[in-house]
């Protein structure tokens, strides 16, 4: 199994994650009301500066932490496209852990634990892949967007 193996739910229906094929990606579970919410900011930076060589970050919103993630898929659209101008993919809401859990995250947390082992702690865990689709890196929450762009460089600089 690979991370091309995966189908996720957007707004406008089921996206193959094959279809990222070659890309280095950016996996995070977001919320709109946590104190972590103005790492959008940094992600929408990463993306545009990135983008063009090859990256994408992929938001995957979740409700599972202190219920940080209201609303609706539209109103988090909304809020994310209005408050930091985000314009990475975003996904409908999931659950990261648990029996509810999403099979990608599932995925996610076999390939890379973190200090929970295969827990998600908080909003805005990060999971980097290359373009290999392999997960090469977790990071916590606290680990600003900005902090990784030497490693989504590095990465990036390894294309084929």
């Amino acid at each position: 199994m690979s991370i091309y193996d995966f189908v996720v739910a957007s707004a406008d229906g089921n996206v193959k994650l094959a279809d990222f094929k070659g890309k280095v990606l950016l996996i995070v579970n977001t919320a709109t009301a946590c104190g972590f919410t103005p790492q959008y900011d940094d992600l929408q930076k990463l993306y545009d500066k990135y983008r063009e060589q090859g990256f994408e970050i992929l938001d995957f919103p979740c409700n599972q932490f202190g219920q940080q993630a209201p609303g609706t898929d539209a109103e988090i659209e909304s809020f994310c496209t209005s408050n930091y101008g985000t314009t990475f993919p975003r996904f409908k809401k999931i659950e990261v852990n648990g029996d509810g859990a999403s099979p990608l995250y599932k995925w996610l947390k076999e390939q890379k634990g973190g200090m929970l082992g295969d827990t998600i702690k908080w909003n805005f865990t990060k999971f980097l892949i290359n373009r290999d689709g392999k997960v090469v890196a977790r990071f916590s929450s606290a680990k600003t967007p900005a902090a990784l762009d030497k490693e989504i460089k590095k990465l990036l600089g390894d294309s084929k």
